[in-house]
């Protein structure tokens, strides 16, 4: 079996990736096991960040690394909270907080017509080797945002969330179900793709 960390203390996240990796062999580590910091993310895109995360993981566990970075895009708001996604909820990780913010700012702005509402859900994940290589995908999906926020399942912005061809938010998807469609899983597909040939 083969060692592999996920460079996350979220653990929606952990839970999320380590059900998509498991089945593919890996015995999966969190940050958390080895005490690893939560590094500066100050990059200026999903996978800049995330190459921070997986690169800082990967040297102080010497183990290869997984890491995403991933947040909620409104369109009309010029793509906010984007990158700014988790600081949106605040040192405590409030999103009932961050998704009362982006009610109020979209009101404040009057944006209350349905093409106003289109965001997407992006995702990067990135792998980094303790030898310095690295790679990264990227996923997203297509939808809209909705209030009141609606469902217990899932993380973070899921309550307000619906996808396209849908009428329940990701919050209100049954988790496996919503796993398989994420913005997350796309980027996985496109990961496993890369994780396949490498044990070939």
């Amino acid at each position: 079996m083969k060692d592999i960390l996920i460079a996350s203390h979220n653990e929606g996240k952990v839970k999320e990736i380590s059900s998509l990796l498991t089945p593919m062999g890996y015995k999966v580590y969190s940050a958390k096991k080895f005490n690893i910091n939560e590094p500066r993310e100050d990059g200026n895109s999903f996978i800049a960040n995330s190459l921070i995360k997986s690169k800082n993981a990967a040297l102080k566990s010497g183990i290869p690394s997984i890491a995403d970075d991933s947040g909620l895009c409104i369109l009309s708001l010029g793509n906010q909270p984007g990158i700014y996604s988790a600081r949106w909820a605040g040192r405590k990780k409030d999103f009932d907080l961050a998704m009362n913010k982006i009610e109020l700012k979209m009101l404040k702005n009057n944006l209350i017509h349905k093409y106003q509402k289109k965001a997407f859900f992006c995702c990067a994940l990135s792998i980094y080797f303790p030898n310095g290589k690295y790679r990264a995908f990227e996923g997203k999906i297509y939808g809209c945002i909705q209030f009141p926020p609606k469902g217990k399942n899932g993380f973070g912005y899921d309550p307000i969330f619906v996808p396209n061809g849908y009428r329940k938010t990701f919050g209100e998807m049954k988790f496996r179900y919503k796993e398989s469609i994420s913005h997350r899983a796309i980027a996985f597909r496109k990961m496993s793709k890369f994780l396949k040939k490498m044990s070939n």
